[in-house]
């Protein structure tokens, strides 16, 4: 015999709308009223019809989290926080959201796409992860379909990335990378460090002119001028990072240190280093960016600047399922924390 929402209600010893606002989420709820509820759901093996509820509410129950690359590490740690801040408790059979992760590949026609289906689908939620592209017409569009999620009742939340525009109420979680960038030059400043290599990632992303931007600031409060022959752009790769280096080295084999736009990218570099018979840090400093796991583990450790991306992606996805209030269009910048380690010293002779 199918269980109905009136049987779990009879046995919750509450309304059957009661019953449906905790299923749902979309009404504040007494939690000792929400726990008796979730236990006679569980009790009964009750399963909510979930078309027929989308069918009924403003919003299904799908959540989309768009992702540059899934197998990058800063994308899967964001990603996988996101997802567990999104189910029900316990895993429990009431307030579950599905994650949906969409793998973009850095391409700004299938982030579109992505944002149409996920718009056709009426998504409870939509989490956009990393930078933007700096195209205008991309970014445009984009605002339209944030705008337009956000009118059929679907929360937008932007983690990592700049704000969008106001109308379109997303909450921005940005990372600082030009206070970070900065940091990390002025560290190898502070060194002695005075002709230094950077490795920027693609030029039509956010992240890579922020990143640089705080280079180039470092550099010019300290006096040093910004030689364009020493920066190489390129993906946010290790290969990518290997060729730039070995470039870099082409260009001017005195370098003292090497800035790398994320930490893959200076595992690339420290790699390039080696096969040309640098010692790390003796001859040549490295540094990265985003503090990934394998960071504290490269030989030597990797001086970096830390991003707390699980507790960003964690965030973003309380803010998501609404347990977590901010008003809409808010922002918050969420700092990184330099960590010294073993890639950076003395340069010779200074």
């Amino acid at each position: 015999m199918t269980v109905t929402l009136a049987d779990v209600a009879a046995r919750a010893q509450v309304s059957p709308a009661t019953v449906s606002r905790v299923l749902n989420g979309n009404y504040p709820v007494a939690a000792s009223t929400r726990e008796r509820v979730l236990r006679a759901v569980d009790e009964l093996d009750y399963v909510l019809n979930g078309p027929a509820s989308a069918l009924a509410a403003a919003t299904s129950d799908l959540v989309g989290i768009l992702v540059n690359d899934i197998a990058d590490p800063f994308f899967g740690i964001m990603a996988g926080a996101i997802q567990s801040e999104i189910g029900g408790p316990g895993g429990r059979a009431g307030g579950e959201r599905l994650a949906v992760v969409c793998n973009t590949g850095g391409s700004p026609e299938r982030e579109l796409t992505y944002l149409t289906l996920l718009q056709r689908q009426r998504a409870a939620a939509v989490v956009l992860t990393g930078g933007a592209v700096e195209n205008t017409a991309h970014a445009t569009a984009v605002a339209t379909k944030l705008r337009k999620l956000g009118e059929a009742g679907t929360r937008v939340v932007l983690c990592g990335r700049p704000p969008a525009p106001a109308d379109t109420d997303a909450v921005a979680l940005t990372f600082d990378n030009r206070g970070g960038g900065r940091e990390l030059t002025e560290h190898l400043i502070g060194l002695g460090h005075r002709r230094m290599g950077y490795i920027a990632g693609p030029e039509e992303r956010t992240t890579t002119r922020h990143r640089l931007e705080g280079h180039r600031d470092a550099l010019a409060a300290h006096g040093i001028a910004d030689d364009p022959a020493r920066t190489v752009h390129g993906r946010y790769d290790r290969r990518a990072g290997y060729e730039a280096t070995i470039e870099l080295l082409r260009r001017e084999p005195g370098l003292t240190a090497v800035v790398a736009a994320n930490d893959t990218v200076a595992l690339g570099a420290c790699a390039a280093l080696r096969d040309s018979g640098l010692r790390i840090p003796d001859d040549v400093s490295v540094v990265g960016f985003d503090d990934l796991p394998f960071s504290i583990d490269a030989v030597p450790a990797l001086t970096t600047v830390r991003l707390p991306l699980a507790d960003a992606g964690a965030r973003a996805g309380r803010i998501a399922m609404g347990r977590e209030e901010v008003p809409p269009g808010g922002i918050a910048t969420i700092r990184g924390e330099l960590m010294v380690r073993g890639s950076t010293g003395v340069p010779k002779g200074a």
